[in-house]
């Protein structure tokens, strides 16, 4: 939930919205207390505007029905009627994977039969793990460009859709259930929580660099900072990119054996971004827009296949002052927006040079300019640009990976470690390990981690792993 600060004002800088509000709802009820207490949230009306090359634009609603006689204007009644078929599967696969999988512990293909039963194993077969997102979609649409829209929902965890298994439909149905614009902006969320925890009597510390996990009798016992300070700990609880263990980047005994890290060619995209405060004409910016390139296949092939930025990609667009409106009115003066393309993570081993993000400028503001919308600052100083090389920096080991390993093939899903690592006394938590990346995900991580480190102190031992011995198969994701 990265702010920035560009012209004296403050933007959103990575996640824009909230989506399955109920995680958020049962986190503050355990604290004590309640969502409506400490934010203030709206339930966005248009979940996005979309626009292609050809000048077509089709908005999708919160409402379902709203949705679908938008699309039978847009592409026919057989194209809506598909849409409805879609989002009741969509609907299904929710159903079926939400206890089991996205409130479990990670689990095993087994596992995940067990949980859900005999009575749930027919919903189970039912979510295509095998199917491509892509190929799925074809069963529902023929329309290309909402085989393009809904294709796009392999991308809320940093996948392409035409690798990504089916099962990412249910990201439909998540946004269907509500997606919250917050008051004040994403932050507002997290420094509430880190309210909440120092109220509680919590510590937190910032800008402190860790350099190593420190190991002693074959279990986590703490960390040495950079600064040379050692803390001692119990346990210690990791989120950053489970990549920097495995690469070991917070030391070698002990902690590189802790998971296993992902290889650089499973890794999902990175992005390059721009922060503005300015003006737009010429389009009706919704506060979520996005702009299709002309060659879907073409851009996920650059970027995962050939580790380049795509030639006609597609721009997302986050009106930021518009939350409010879901008519296209723009506010008086400058308004605050991020713009947003896919990239390659490839910044440790190939990075991107300051040409080819330039390059990558200008095919943006030519993708957002054949649809009829201009952005004008007024000088640099208005605009933050950062790239897959930032991001790297930002997340030591990810490569400037966003969303940890792709969810490429339906094994992806049990590929993210769990709360437990192999090293006893170490637990993990964050966007790379299951269920996922996104707000929500990370939150379930956060407790599946706490409730695994109190069951195990309960029992008098710090792991149920007693060395590093095996692997332990993970989840999947989403926004």
């Amino acid at each position: 939930m990265r702010e920035v600060e560009v012209a004296g004002r403050r933007l959103d800088a990575g996640p824009t919205v909230l989506t399955m509000r109920w995680v958020f709802d049962e986190l503050f009820a355990a604290l004590g207390t309640s969502v409506e207490a400490h934010l203030q949230l709206r339930a966005a009306q248009v979940l996005a505007r979309h626009a292609w090359p050809s000048g077509e634009t089709l908005d999708l609603h919160a409402d379902r029905e709203r949705s679908a006689d938008a699309i039978a204007r847009f592409a026919g009644a057989t194209e809506a009627s598909g849409y409805r078929a879609f989002c009741a599967r969509a609907e299904e696969i929710y159903r079926t994977l939400e206890a089991p999988f996205l409130r479990g512990s990670r689990p095993t293909p087994v596992s995940l039969a067990t949980r859900v039963g005999w009575r749930g194993l027919p919903s189970l077969m039912r979510i295509s793990p095998f199917e491509t997102l892509w190929s799925s979609l074809g069963h529902y649409f023929r329309d290309p460009r909402l085989l393009q829209l809904f294709g796009r929902y392999a991308t809320y965890c940093g996948s392409s859709p035409y690798l990504a298994p089916a099962t990412l439909k249910l990201v439909a149905h998540v946004e269907q259930a509500g997606v919250w614009q917050v008051e004040g902006g994403m932050h507002r969320v997290a420094t509430v929580l880190a309210g909440l925890l120092e109220r509680a009597g919590g510590s937190l510390r910032y800008g402190c660099d860790v350099g190593e996990i420190l190991v002693r009798g074959g279990r986590a016992c703490g960390v040495r900072l950079a600064s040379g300070e050692t803390i001692e700990a119990d346990t210690v609880v990791f989120n950053g990119d489970v990549a920097a263990l495995g690469a070991g980047l917070l030391g070698v005994a002990g902690v590189r054996c802790a998971v296993d890290a992902p290889q650089p060619k499973h890794r999902s995209l990175s992005a390059v971004t721009w922060n503005m405060v300015g003006t737009s004409s010429g389009f009706d910016l919704s506060h979520h827009s996005v702009f299709f390139g002309s060659d879907y296949r073409e851009e996920f092939e650059a970027v995962f296949s050939r580790g380049t930025l795509p030639a006609d990609p597609t721009v997302y667009v986050c009106a930021q002052d518009r939350a409010a409106r879901d008519d296209g009115t723009a506010p008086a003066g400058p308004e605050r927006l991020l713009c947003l393309v896919n990239a390659p993570a490839r910044a440790d081993l190939a990075p991107l040079s300051d040409t080819e993000i330039a390059r990558c400028e200008q095919r943006m503001k030519h993708v957002l300019q054949r649809a009829g919308l201009t952005i004008s600052t007024a000088g640099p100083q208005h605009t933050l640009v950062t790239t897959p090389n930032d991001f790297a920096q930002m997340f030591p080991g990810s490569g400037g990976a966003l969303y940890g390993r792709a969810s490429h093939g339906w094994a992806a899903s049990f590929s993210r470690p769990g709360a437990r690592s192999r090293l006893p006394g170490l637990y993990l938590a964050g966007g790379t390990v299951h269920p996922g990346p996104g707000v929500p995900m990370a939150v379930l991580s956060g407790r599946q981690a706490a409730a695994s480190l109190l069951a195990d102190a309960a029992r008098g031992r710090a792991s149920t792993s007693p060395s590093c011995a095996a692997a332990t198969p993970g989840g999947m994701s989403m926004r």
